[in-house]
């Protein structure tokens, strides 16, 4: 009878051990499933920054392209106002 107390007792002991390990993979896969969702989040948000930021930059060099100034209006315009300050120089009167 002993041996069948024995071999009963290792059963029941060996069936613990494994719901034991079981349980702890169970929570250890919960974590890590749950860690690598939010990963997967975090990557679909920084995808959808990136590619607002080149949609930005894209419309800032629309931007600055339409509103440069031609190059050969502002050396006729250096001339004039050249002339002009030396009329305004003229104006003042010296103490």
């Amino acid at each position: 009878m002993g041996e069948l107390l024995n071999s009963g007792l290792l059963s029941i002991a060996s069936l613990a051990i494994a719901l034991v390990i079981l349980v702890v993979g169970l929570v250890l896969w919960f974590f890590v499933n749950r860690a690598s969702s939010r990963t997967n989040e975090q990557i679909e948000l920084l995808e959808a920054l990136l590619d607002q930021q080149k949609r930005q930059n894209a419309l800032l060099r629309r931007l600055c392209e339409a509103n440069e100034p031609e190059k050969e209006a502002p050396k006729e315009a250096a001339v004039e106002n050249k002339d002009d300050e030396d009329d305004f120089i003229r104006l003042v009167a010296e103490r």
